[in-house]
């Protein structure tokens, strides 16, 4: 039996990167699955390479910053779906700069995508979720949301904050059978790092302490974030699963 047979699955951020790699991968293993984006482009053409390899998915317009966005996202994938039973809050954007660097504009942007657009999601599915009695919950922190890295304050800190959300709320809601884990991952080949990863002096800097002395591909993280949306994670709530190729291992 495939993995999330019978699972609806809502992706934030699903358009490109690692969210693309996640949403193939859960239609691949059973889930319908609910690609959001503010990207539309990108989330029809992923959507089309689900449907293409056999799967079921519809793409859907999802700004994670405004709740309005989430409610008719959640809406639109419901009536055409049923009820979501897998959230993965995997919207982010990063840049890196020091605090005395980071203007407040730059400040309250990260974390409303990062940060808040986390909060509005779980949100979001809470309550349905409470009524089905089942719900898994998967968070995209980071490494940086458990070491300290230079230049990377704003970034860190939405991180961080993404780890402990994770974490109070997998305590609220165990009652009601809803897991909520989080992943950090270490550097990842996405648009996100390109530039920095075809910079030979930027690649030694990002990559310097990573033990396998390489960065994922969106896939590597995709599958932990499989096992802990499924039911094979079915102890496993309020931890932080660590895909890092070892960085945080030194």
């Amino acid at each position: 039996m495939k993995r999330l047979q019978g699972k609806t699955a809502l992706i934030s951020g699903a358009a490109n990167g690692m969210g693309a790699a996640e949403a193939r991968i859960f239609a691949d293993e059973g889930a319908k699955v609910i690609v959001a984006d503010v990207d539309d482009t990108g989330a029809k053409s992923v959507v089309q390479d689900i449907k293409d390899a056999g799967g079921t998915a519809m793409a859907v317009h999802l700004d994670v910053s405004d709740a309005a966005s989430w409610e008719k996202a959640i809406d639109e994938g419901q009536k055409a779906f049923g009820n979501i039973n897998v959230l993965v809050n995997n919207a982010g954007i990063a840049f890196l700069k020091p605090v005395q660097d980071t203007s407040e504009e730059e400040w309250d942007k990260i974390f409303a995508i990062n940060a808040k657009g986390v909060f509005l999601g779980t949100r979001a599915v809470l309550e349905n979720m409470k009524a089905a009695g089942v719900g898994a919950i998967v968070n995209i922190s980071s490494i940086y949301g458990l070491v300290g890295a230079p230049s990377a304050a704003a970034y860190q800190a939405t991180k961080g904050a993404v780890r402990l959300l994770t974490k109070s709320t997998a305590s609220d809601y165990a009652p009601f059978n809803i897991r909520v884990n989080s992943i950090h991952p270490g550097v990842v080949r996405t648009a996100m790092t390109e530039d920095i990863l075809a910079d030979p002096d930027g690649q030694k800097e990002i990559l310097g302490t990573t033990i396998m002395e390489r960065p994922a591909e969106p896939e590597e993280v995709a599958w932990a974030v499989l096992f802990l949306a499924s039911d094979e994670a079915s102890y496993m709530t309020g931890s932080e699963m660590v895909v890092d190729g070892g960085y945080t291992a030194r």
